[in-house]
């Protein structure tokens, strides 16, 4: 199958990402009730922003604070980033598989990429002093930090993230 901006692009089951959020339960009286979404992109770094602008927005109707939406973005950006140019090699012949839940106190997220896999415990240390200037394993530090749970699965193609809020003050 070959992926292209035009015809496969981005999906939400069956809808463009474009189309805004689905089935979601009276949103402006549950903000919490949005659904999981599934989302499938070429490697394409361009995709790949869309679904961090469209992440972006529904944070912004949850209880994320500010840093909570900065730490995700930046999370985001660094497992999308590796799914494509690590794990696919910048293949637009390859796909990236994406669902995320936004919900009231949380976001959780699962990326996919059609690569051979890594053993994320096998990245040298980025903080190590041999390491400071060599650009491997910094993502993969900053997504544990800035997230509340990251968990790979065999063989390395695929992760999950998930970053919990504290409620807002009234």
């Amino acid at each position: 199958m070959s992926l292209n901006r035009i015809s496969v692009a981005i999906y939400l089951t069956g809808k463009h990402i474009d189309g805004g959020p689905r089935n979601m339960t009276d949103s402006a009286q549950n903000p919490s009730a949005f659904e999981p979404v599934d989302v499938v992109i070429a490697s394409d770094p361009a995709l790949a922003r869309e679904v961090q602008d469209r992440i972006e927005e529904l944070l912004s109707k949850t209880d994320a604070s500010e840093r909570d939406i900065f730490c995700i973005k930046l999370a985001l950006e660094e497992g999308l980033v590796n799914a494509i140019k690590h794990g696919n090699q910048m293949d637009p012949e390859k796909s990236v598989t994406i669902r995320y839940h936004v919900q009231k106190l949380s976001f959780e997220i699962r990326i996919t990429d059609q690569g051979p896999g890594f053993d994320p415990d096998d990245l040298p240390d980025p903080t190590a002093i041999e390491n400071l200037e060599r650009p491997c394993g910094r993502g993969v530090m900053l997504m544990r930090h800035y997230m509340s749970d990251i968990e790979y699965y065999p063989p390395g193609n695929s992760m999950r993230m998930r970053r919990d809020f504290k409620p807002k003050q009234a």
